[in-house]
């Protein structure tokens, strides 16, 4: 059964035991002395000694039997290399555990399982497990079949949306660093991968996570990408699977953040983005210099991140931008905004910034009073009041925290904008997938306002991780009289009642003293301690000259600096600068203080902490309303580093995470549970008999379970349901799935069996009558044979008859066409010789005008464009007296063509055609075949003499064909000409048709030439689609030709116009260069 038994028992049987029955090669548990056990290999030294090699490498050589025997205990065989789900450890404690977590990481082995809760280590290292192929490996497989993987969470998450129709939810918790973000984006790429659309849809919501993380995440300590934001990503479904849409949801942004950094940390990534990848031109627009200029991004000392390329992902951010529907307006307005920030970071109160002034939009010396002064509201008047250089910094910073939450606000709305579509059925039930990637728990050495709300998110899930695997769990097996042992669990509900559900509060007294204007962080401190020192979560200060308070978390004691936890907590914006932002031209700056210049006039604004809890609240509702799904995510050192495990602060995470608690309920519980009329409309296909024969819905559930899952096997029947473990239901679903085969089988077979049976009969009639109409057939053959002979016979006489005839009239025929055939040659000879003559006239007067109309192009280009802009600029009456004169010369014109017209049709009623004309003059010439004479080939001896009718094709008609590969062509329906426009179209161009000629053309062209040639084209465009009118061509009056003054308007502008009116000077040249292609300047413009 264990292989490794058997290599023991076999070292056993060729080594003599040892003092404490150990063998080389056992492992064992080791009394590390600092925590808990640490595993070790027994292995014996050259001299015969016994040594122990521990799990992190060291070796321990006990020398007393006595201390042996205290410390060291045999591992079972299941910790030896690990197992997949934790549930199964035979060492059902915190050491198995964490050993089974350090051998997984040591084989890059980073996901386990306790039950459906999945753990998984931060491996800091990209690994090949996220491929496509492992992708379609993962796909409609049930939990467990498959190694441990996110995408197995994502699949479950899917399968069971779409089979109980109930929304599902996916919790990611876990420490900063430990890996949240990223494993919220693996579960949102197999989400969209599985929906089978591969829609724009999909695309979008894809792209959002690039925007997000450039405006919310930042390199902190313990993690190079830190979420310094909340979200949860909403993923909306049809019925059939696929992505319809999704909503966003962010939680308190740390905004202080832009203002200030810790030391070896940066400001948010969009900063460094903009200043790396910004085109050098926008770059001296917005007076833009390097990271280290500024005084916002150096506070930390870092300006750099390693593993991340700015430039590249700045590129990444633009796209993302475009994908999601944001204008080229929307991106510089965006960055105006941060480049003010910037500059304002950098004013010293000493003189005026313009740089910010120019950003924002405001008038200059608004900007300076607002910064440098205070306006009160007394009971009669306004009073206005200087500040010191402190509070002027400390105002500027809040206007800039204000300005930079405002508008990441703005971006996630417009995110939500292009992602978000609304139910058009509200009676339809949407089904959909929430995943949750908030901020994990904070321990600082000075924690303030945000790590306390932060925390305070943390108790929350905590708490809800604890409701539905303990509280839910068992107060369900009491009610359905299921037999169970209590096992007690770590409940953080009594630090939820001090923080927030009691009537004195902790936050409830923190908006309490931000009501007051004269309260302070003191007497904050002061209430807190007053109300809640009896109480055995909060810890008191030691005196009262310390500012600092404790709470003692799920996850540890932590210490909070009160100072500043007011001023955060009101979040409030003083009057003169929302005055300033109304003021403003910006309309950007104005959106995003939408909700703060319509609220001006408010009494009430809600604090931050009370805006927090809200939405809080609102997020705890939806989740309780789904089918919660957990991540566990483990930070393996805080160093950052792969391959290295800190046992010591994963034991810490294993522990305030309550896993050894989730493995015993795990294993002990039923997790899978079924209402009897659910379990049976599911799995019904699974009974041999009929359900009336066991008399009951319980017994045939019952049945089935003891059929399938055997009778000794843990199952249980309550009430009203049926409890099941976790692979009980993957045993269920399997057997299920080949029970459906099985049956799919025998319905095909028997409908395969009665098709061909139809088709039998149907061929047996069909051969009947072919067997009678195939006699009657021969029959009258045989009929029209004998009556065929007789028609021969008959014939024959008649033939013999006729050809006497025939002979006689014959020979006088041959006479008479001699003579005629000798009157019609000397005839047609004479007519064709006066053919040739007129031809030869006709040809050289062509040939002449070719060559007049040669040295008329002759002419340089820049004449005729002289002579047209002339044309362009003569007076008014200039033009209406050449209007006038070439209307009489039209006039004059078509009656003399009119004229003309009638003649030649009363001549061509006499005459013959031209091409009859043509035939009958070389009518006479023998075949000639490669300009020689001689026999022509076989099949061209009357070539000649033929018509060939030429096919008129219109080659609209065709259908055209690319030269593209076979497996290309479904890929193209993927990608539209809207999301081709946004990702490569200049400027503000956008895939809708215009009727206005273009400034610049849609697309990057690095020649001149090419660029006038291109707007040149869209011009030829309109003008054939009747978008512009023709340009009006003016005639020349004086100087013309007595040929050109009977030529109609049409003709004549015709004549006059030039290639270089429609291309570049190149294109020009070029035609210079090549004169034989003259002719056909007009198929070239076309």
């Amino acid at each position: 059964k264990f292989p490794l038994q058997q290599q023991q028992q076999q070292q056993q049987q060729q080594l003599p035991p040892t003092r404490n029955n150990c063998c080389p090669g056992d492992f064992v548990w080791v009394d590390s002395g600092v925590g808990v056990p640490i595993g070790a290999e027994v292995k014996v030294t050259d001299t015969g000694q016994l040594q122990l090699i521990d799990d992190e490498g060291k070796v321990q050589n006990p020398h007393h039997k006595s201390k042996m025997e205290g410390t060291i205990r045999p591992m079972h065989p299941t910790s030896v290399k690990g197992v997949d789900d934790m549930i199964r450890l035979g060492d059902l404690n915190e050491a198995g555990l964490l050993r089974n977590l350090l051998v997984r990481h040591k084989e890059g082995i980073i996901y386990t399982y306790t039950g459906s809760i999945l753990v998984a280590v931060n491996p800091y290292q990209l690994l090949p497990i996220y491929t496509t192929e492992h992708v379609h490996m993962y796909t409609d497989r049930r939990l467990g079949e498959l190694p441990p993987h996110v995408f197995a969470i994502a699949d479950s998450c899917f399968f069971n949306m779409r089979r109980n129709r109930k929304n599902q939810c996916c919790v990611i918790s876990g420490e900063s660093g430990a890996g949240k973000t990223e494993s919220t984006k693996l579960m949102l790429q197999f989400l969209a991968a599985v929906s089978g659309q591969h829609s724009w849809i999909e695309q979008q919501i894809l792209e959002a996570n690039p925007i997000l993380e450039a405006f919310g995440n930042a390199k902190t300590i313990r993690n190079d990408n830190s979420s310094r934001f909340g979200k949860y990503i909403d993923i909306n479904f049809t019925n059939g699977g696929a992505i319809e849409g999704a909503r966003i949801e962010q939680y308190l942004l740390e905004k202080s953040r832009v203002c200030r950094q810790a030391p070896e940390e940066r400001n948010y990534h969009i900063f460094y983005y903009m200043l790396m990848g910004m085109p050098a031109e926008q770059k001296k627009i917005l007076s833009l210099g390097n990271s280290a200029e500024y005084n916002y991004l150096t506070m930390g000392n870092c300006t750099s991140c390693e593993g991340r390329d700015d430039v590249k992902e700045y590129a990444h951010f633009r796209s993302a931008l475009k994908i999601l529907m944001f204008t080229e307006n929307d991106s510089w307005e965006i960055s105006k905004l941060l480049a003010a920030i910037l500059h304002l970071g950098n004013v010293d109160f000493e003189g005026k910034n313009s740089t910010v002034q120019w950003k924002m939009h405001v008038d200059p010396k608004a900007l300076q009073k607002s910064l440098i002064q205070r306006s009160f509201m007394t009971a009669r008047e306004s009073v206005t009041r200087s500040l010191t250089c402190a509070q002027a910094v400390d105002g500027k910073d809040a206007f800039v925290k204000a300005i930079y939450g405002r508008l990441f606000i703005w971006v996630v709305d417009k995110i939500n904008a292009a992602i978000y579509k609304p139910h058009e059925d509200s009676s339809e039930v949407q089904q959909s997938i929430g995943l949750l990637d908030i901020f994990g728990f904070e321990n600082f050495s000075k924690n303030s306002f945000e790590q306390l709300c932060i925390n305070f998110a943390n108790e929350q899930l905590q708490q809800f991780f604890v409701r539905h695997i303990f509280k839910l769990e068992q107060d369900e097996y009491a009610r359905e009289n299921i037999v169970w042992k209590h096992i007690d669990y770590k409940d953080n509900q009594s630090t939820l009642d001090m923080l927030a559900s009691k009537p004195m509060n902790m936050l409830a007294l923190i908006d309490e003293e931000s009501n007051f204007p004269q309260a302070s962080d003191t007497t904050l401190l002061q209430k807190l301690n007053k109300v809640h020192e009896k109480g055995n979560i909060y810890i008191s200060p030691k005196n009262n000259y310390e500012t600092q308070f404790g709470i003692k978390h799920f996850a540890g004691e932590v210490y909070y600096d009160s100072r500043g936890f007011l001023e955060k907590n009101r979040d409030t914006l003083s009057s003169d600068l929302v005055q300033l932002v109304e003021t403003s031209t910006n309309k950007l700056l104005k959106q995003a203080f939408q909700n703060d210049l319509s609220s001006s006039t408010s009494k009430g604004v809600p604090t931050l902490s009370g805006q927090f809890r809200q939405s809080l609240d609102s997020l705890m509702k939806t989740l309780n309303a789904c089918q919660p799904y957990f991540i566990r995510c483990i930070k393996p050192n805080d160093f950052k580093k792969p391959m290295l495990f800190d046992r010591e602060l994963c034991m810490r995470q294993l522990r305030y995470s309550g896993m050894m608690e989730t493995i015993k309920i795990r294993k002990a519980g039923y997790p899978v549970r079924y209402t009897f009329d659910e379990f049976l409309q599911r799995y019904r296909v699974l009974l041999k008999v009929k359900c009336n024969a066991f008399g009951g819905d319980i017994k045939c559930c019952e049945s089935i379970c003891e059929t399938v899952l055997a009778e000794e096997d843990d199952w249980k029947t309550g009430k009203t349901k049926i409890f099941l473990k976790d692979f009980h239901d993957t045993v269920l679903e399997l057997e299920r799935i080949k029970a459906l085969h099985e049956k799919a089988l025998l319905i095909q077979k028997v409908l395969r069996g009665y098709r061909y049976r139809c088709k039998f009969l149907r061929k047996k009639g069909a051969a009947l009558v072919i067997q009678k109409h195939w006699r009657g057939h021969k029959g009258r053959k045989l009929y029209k044979v004998v009556q065929l002979g007789f028609a021969r016979l008959q014939a024959q006489v008649r033939s013999r008859q006729l050809h006497f005839q025939y002979k006689k009239k014959r020979e006088a025929a041959v006479v008479l066409q001699a003579q005629a055939r000798g009157y019609l040659a000397r005839k047609e000879w004479k007519r064709k010789r006066d053919a040739v003559i007129l031809l030869q006239a006709h040809t050289r007067g062509v040939l002449a005008r070719r060559a007049l109309e040669k040295m008329k192009r002759d002419v340089p280009l820049w004449f005729h464009v002289g002579e047209n802009l002339m044309k362009m600029y003569l007076s008014a009456k200039e033009k209406e007296e050449e209007q006038r004169v070439i209307l009489e010369r039209q006039k004059h014109l078509e009656e003399v063509l009119r004229q003309k017209r009638e003649t030649e049709a009363k001549a061509r009623s006499e005459s013959i055609t031209d091409q009859e004309m043509v035939d009958n003059i070389f009518g006479f010439l023998p075949p000639i075949i490669g300009g020689q004479e001689g026999q022509a080939p076989v099949g061209f001896e009357n070539f000649e003499g033929k018509r060939i009718i030429m096919e008129e094709i219109d080659i609209d008609d065709l259908p055209m064909e690319e030269d593209l590969p076979k497996e290309d062509y479904d890929d193209l329906d993927e990608y539209s000409f809207s999301k081709f426009a946004s990702m490569y179209f200049q400027g503000a161009a956008s895939h809708t048709h215009i009727r206005q000629r273009l400034r610049q053309p849609l697309l990057y062209h690095e020649e001149e030439g090419d660029v006038l040639a291109s707007l040149t084209v869209w011009w030829i465009i309109l003008r054939f689609m009747g978008d512009l009118p023709e340009p009006k061509r003016q005639v020349q009056v004086k100087g013309s030709s007595t040929s050109e003054s009977f030529l109609p308007q049409d003709l004549i502008s015709r004549k006059d116009r030039r290639l270089s009116h429609m291309v570049g000077l190149d294109q020009v040249n070029m035609i210079r260069i090549q004169p034989f292609f003259e002719d056909q300047h007009s198929f070239i413009v076309g």
